[in-house]
């Protein structure tokens, strides 16, 4: 079996991660699997379902991977137990099996610096956005993020302004490009920089796929940029897996008066890095030796099967309580009496089918009754 094949379904095994299966190898090369027999599988903790993928693989599922590198020549696969597997990736409590690259992979390797921040931006946070981007390219830095609406594509843009380098990680597979409207910006990443998934090609966006990405934005990165971001906000789920990660964490300050800021000014209050420019961050990862040479130029785990977005019930109560006017995510929680994390999750949900959208203090639903 091709090698590629075994680190597929090796990624398909059920209820394993990286750390799951190191603990069943027991030291052993994870191909070995494939040659046991079922007892000494069964005997390694192995269950039947598990057993059955390692015997009999998928083939073809496992063909339409090879299907979809064949299509572009600057496409890759890269598993945890690949030599060109992203070091600081490796670090992450839960490491992601199988990376899809498409673009210039050399780039995993490269400093990085992560830039996120909201998808409902200011004109002014969109800009600083981009300005800190470039800036940093122009350092040999390559600037990830991960392709969302708002301050990431901004800071995509910046950094292929800045004639440097950018990696996106998206929260769904690479044959789908959410949102729609960064279709062109997906193309320019490709082209000059590196797109990137652990999910599979056909893989579709959910709710629960986005924390997911954004562990991985923090794991390439030597530290996290945070460029507007509200009191309840998913750059903070960004900043902390950085924290807990031990990466720097940077957070630009704004106005007092401006919400969209709060969530930044509480990670300063916690300990962050306030930065007005490329130079303190620099000053803060300057003892990093690869970026201190600036010569370099520039992991769901679920069973894998194309999902699709939950379709809203008249009985729904998130998108009940969604008026045609702007309305304010806490309102929303409370309304349903559910966490704010709960509302935002199914909020996303929503979104991305097409129901409601995310403006400026809230959301506004955009169809009917469900």
């Amino acid at each position: 079996m091709q090698r590629l094949h075994q680190v597929l379904t090796l990624d398909l095994l059920p209820q394993l991660g990286v750390y799951r299966l190191e603990q069943r190898l027991r030291g052993r090369d994870p191909f070995s699997l494939f040659a046991l027999s079922e007892p000494e599988l069964v005997d390694l903790g192995f269950n039947p379902q598990q057993i059955t993928l390692l015997q009999n693989p998928p083939i073809d599922k496992l063909q339409t991977i090879e299907d979809w590198l064949s299509q572009a020549v600057n496409r890759s696969v890269i598993s945890y137990y690949d030599d060109d597997y992203p070091t600081l990736l490796k670090e992450i409590s839960s490491p992601p099996m199988l990376l899809f690259c498409e673009g210039n992979q050399g780039l995993l390797h490269a400093p990085q610096v992560a830039i996120v921040g909201s998808r409902t931006a200011t004109i002014s946070g969109k800009e600083t956005a981009k300005r800190l981007a470039s800036d940093l390219a122009k350092q040999g830095i390559c600037v990830t993020s991960g392709l969302a609406a708002g301050i990431d594509g901004f800071a995509h843009k910046g950094a292929l302004l800045g004639g440097g380098a950018t990696i996106a990680v998206m929260g769904c597979g690479l044959n789908t490009i959410y949102p729609k409207s960064h279709t062109t910006l997906a193309k320019e990443v490709a082209n000059s920089g590196l797109l990137l998934s652990e999910f599979w090609p056909e893989i579709t966006p959910k709710a629960v796929q986005f924390p997911r990405r954004n562990r991985i934005v923090s794991g390439l990165s030597l530290g996290v940029v945070v460029v507007e971001a509200a009191d309840k906000s998913g750059s903070l789920i960004t900043a902390r897996l950085a924290t807990e990660q031990n990466r720097e964490v940077f957070a630009v300050p704004g106005s007092i008066n401006n919400p969209k800021v709060a969530g930044c000014h509480k990670l300063i209050s916690q300990g962050a890095k306030l930065i007005t420019g490329v130079a303190d961050i620099l000053e803060e990862l300057s003892h990093y030796t690869l970026i201190r040479d600036n010569n370099v130029s520039a992991e769901i785990s679920d069973d894998n099967n194309q999902t699709t977005l939950n379709s809203p019930t008249a009985d729904d109560i998130v998108l009940a309580n969604v008026g045609y006017e702007v309305t304010a995510v806490d309102v929303i929680a409370q309304r349903c009496e559910m966490t704010v994390e709960q509302v935002l999750e199914r909020l996303l949900m929503l979104e991305l089918s097409g129901w409601v959208s995310a403006e400026s203090g809230g959301y506004i639903r955009i169809q009917g009754e469900a």
